[in-house]
């Protein structure tokens, strides 16, 4: 019999867009975990038979909305269903620092698993679901599923991974390099995803990627006119068709797995 879990929105969540009930769409609801979420797809037999046996609430978030902010008390894990969201710190004079893209599949909020709060805050970048998976039951649930615990350490693995990976890209490369490097792992990402890997359709701005590169906006918009002019890609606004991948591993100067 399934376990139901039945989640309310995070009391005091703080959202920059204020809605009128009947506008709202950022509501909670429970459904039944599927296959595809974050920490079930390396589940298998019986392991991956409980995990589905929990019901988790999905949320809908509305573009440009909070999932949370920095400072929130931590609580849950977010696996995407469907959108794009961005993560920030706020930075001085109230700019903010973009530290990463999160896409459908993956799993994100595990920074505050440290401090017990969130050290950054997630921005819808286009309508958004995700699945609300409470910690307290996630780690309830590990010490009963061994694969599952493993799996969890290897998100965690993969996130110290990936900023360790950021922040060589920000301290040895050009501008040219983290350009080119920043649109040859999105391609992978959609690979990954079963996606198109040549056609891109970028959900965050050019302001977004250059505050996660460390680069100015006219830089990033200089350079996809350059590697267009290249005969790289071609670009039309927020869709980008990457026509030479081979040429954008040579900017970078190293191959790419």
């Amino acid at each position: 019999m399934a376990t139901i879990l039945s989640i309310r929105p995070q009391v005091g969540l703080r959202l920059q867009k204020a809605a009128t009930p009947a506008e709202s769409r950022d509501v909670a609801r429970p459904i039944y975990t599927p296959r595809e979420m974050a920490l079930s797809a390396s589940l298998r037999g019986e392991d991956l038979e409980r995990f589905e046996s929990v019901k988790f609430a999905s949320r809908v978030v509305r573009h440009g909305d909070h999932l949370f902010n920095a400072g929130d008390k931590f609580s849950c894990l977010y696996s995407i269903r469907g959108g794009c969201f961005k993560t920030s710190l706020p930075g001085s004079q109230g700019r903010e620092q973009v530290t990463g893209f999160f896409m459908s599949g993956d799993l994100f909020g595990l920074d505050g698993l440290g401090g017990a709060r969130y050290n950054v805050t997630a921005v819808a970048l286009e309508d958004s679901t995700v699945w609300m998976m409470p910690y307290a039951v996630i780690t309830a649930m590990a010490q009963e599923i061994p694969s599952l615990q493993c799996t969890l350490r290897s998100e965690l693995a993969r996130e110290a991974a990936r900023s360790y990976a950021v922040m060589m890209l920000l301290g040895s490369t050009s501008a040219q390099e983290r350009v080119a490097g920043f649109l040859l792992d999105l391609s992978r990402r959609h690979l990954g995803r079963g996606l198109s890997g040549s056609s891109l359709r970028l959900r965050m701005t050019r302001a977004d990627i250059g505050s996660y590169l460390g680069l100015r906006l006219e830089t990033v918009s200089r350079l996809f006119s350059r590697f267009q002019a290249e005969g790289l890609l071609r670009v039309d606004n927020k869709f980008v068709e990457i026509l030479d991948a081979e040429g954008l591993t040579q900017v970078i100067g190293r191959s790419v797995n």
